[in-house]
């Protein structure tokens, strides 16, 4: 049985990819700098183990990349933003490093197409991060890939919210320029069908699907299949920059990642997949089915541990909300006891407690309901002294809780979109983490113009939060200690 370490499961293809390692019969290990994420989004299984792993951190990756049969590489830097292409090339030399040490047989690495013209840093970063990983003398299969069609592709996800979110499609000139996309079920094909070959030189494949169409011809499919109108108007104003701004008022997908692939966007990405077709033969699937099935899933992620499978969130999705959520949040350190701080969290909504800061503001958004339609506020209690899933705190509803660890509650208030509120307790060694963080998918513009009206109460309100209920803990544990 191979052991496979995923490097980067927390991200699109890695948290696609990860259960169908799992259905395959491999022991994977699957790791991310937040693992609150995987803990979500994955279910607990014998051959499952996660592991919290900042690439950053060279010490931690030479304990972590060691006895493993094959590791898949699917980190990209650009969520990091400014300067990411320095920060992605010394994550790779760490896991170079670690590579020769270790004795690792394969490493399958999903880079990008490159271009025959232009480049970009997002495109450069890919092809330097697959020549320092052959640098560790481990064999390694690069697969560049361009588009990837699938719910929760970034690239995909500008589109689809270009079409869901705007009357009349306002592009860069880019529009036309041409690639051929590929299906997520294709690539994930290559991507087991690899693990059972280990070359006996590095090998570089470009995979991609089997029609070439301009970005406009793929806007007119999506716009079809979505029931909407196609209007597009593309500009020499809207420059890379103007776009990466444009971007953020238009889309759920996080601006770094958006403005990245937005440069690279600006080349042909046409790649030649005969050399892996003749090696691994499969129909390939066309755009228009790929993007067919994509909306046809696109609300799957509701059906997961993140949302606790909850049916009122179930039931309030609806096809163009943003598969992307936009999130504000703080976090905070403290010496309180993990007891205390639950105890003081269990307490939110309670007569005198609130919201544990600024709680004018809170009782004003439940009011400004009634301009649509919701009718006065109710106030709700949970029943009994312990927060169990379903007990309902005013207009929010408890669909997670996991007691001295983590809370989260659904978003109840009328508004164009699906929230939630989450409330997590971290141990780290003397001390403990709490972080509050609130997740919104925009339903369309209107989703997105209402997170932003949010916006100022959101710099400062989190904060507020965790510091008032880290107060609160202290007190507990003096008068605990004083018993």
């Amino acid at each position: 049985m191979k052991r496979i370490l995923v490097l980067g499961a927390s991200g699109y293809v890695g948290s696609q990819l990860v259960p169908l390692l799992i259905e395959q019969g491999y022991r994977v290990t699957a790791t991310a700098r937040n693992v609150a994420f995987l803990h979500g989004r994955f279910h607990a299984h014998p051959r499952l183990t996660i592991t919290e792993l900042d690439l950053s951190d060279k010490h931690a990756v030479d304990n972590t990349i060691m006895d493993y049969n094959l590791v898949f590489f699917l980190v990209h830097g650009m969520a990091k933003g400014y300067d990411f292409l320095s920060y992605e090339l010394s994550l790779a030399q760490n896991v170079r490093d670690a590579l020769a040490k270790s004795q690792i047989e394969h490493v399958i690495y999903l880079s990008a197409i490159q271009p025959p013209s232009g480049s970009s840093e997002h495109i450069q970063a890919r092809k330097e991060t697959g020549n320092i990983l052959r640098q560790s003398g481990v064999k390694v299969t690069e697969l560049r890939a361009g588009v990837i069609i699938g719910p929760g592709s970034a690239a995909f996800e500008i589109m689809r919210d270009f079409v869901y979110n705007l009357p009349i499609l306002i592009a860069p000139k880019w529009v036309d320029s041409r690639a051929n996309p590929i299906a997520l079920d294709d690539l994930n094909y290559y991507l087991l069908c690899l693990i059972n070959h280990v070359p006996e030189e590095n090998e570089i494949f470009e995979v991609g699907g089997p029609e070439v169409l301009s970005y406009r011809e793929q806007f007119a499919i999506i716009c079809k299949l979505a029931n909407r109108p196609f209007r597009l108007w593309s500009t020499r104003l809207l420059t890379p920059k103007m776009a990466s701004y444009w971007l953020s008022l238009v889309t759920s997908v996080p601006k770094n990642i958006g403005s990245a692939l937005l440069d690279g966007l600006s080349h042909d990405y046409i790649a030649d997949s005969r050399p892996i077709q003749e090696r691994y033969p499969q129909p390939l699937t066309t755009y228009r089915d790929a993007v067919k099935a994509t909306i046809e899933k696109e609300g799957l992620f509701m059906r997961s541990k993140v949302w606790g499978y909850d049916p009122t969130a179930l039931t309030r999705w609806q096809s163009g909300f943003g598969f992307y959520p936009k999130q504000a949040g703080a976090t905070l350190t403290t010496s309180a006891s993990t007891e205390s701080l639950w105890e003081v969290i269990q307490t939110i909504g309670h007569p005198n407690v609130g919201y544990f800061f600024a709680n004018i503001l809170w009782r004003t958004r439940e009011w400004l309901d009634l301009f649509v339609g919701a009718g006065r506020p109710v106030r709700r209690t949970p029943p009994g002294p312990e927060l169990q899933v379903g007990d309902f705190i005013d207009s929010w509803k408890v669909i997670r809780c996991e007691k001295n660890a983590f809370l989260s509650l659904f978003f109840g208030m009328r508004a164009p979109g699906l929230g939630r509120l989450e409330f997590r307790i971290d141990n780290k060694e003397q001390q403990r983490s709490i972080d509050i963080r609130a997740w919104w998918h925009p339903k369309g513009f209107l989703g997105l113009l209402y997170w932003f009206a949010m916006m100022p109460a959101h710099l400062f309100i989190f904060r507020g939060m965790v510091k008032a209920i880290e107060k609160k803990a202290l007190a507990l544990d003096k008068a605990k200690s004083q018993r």
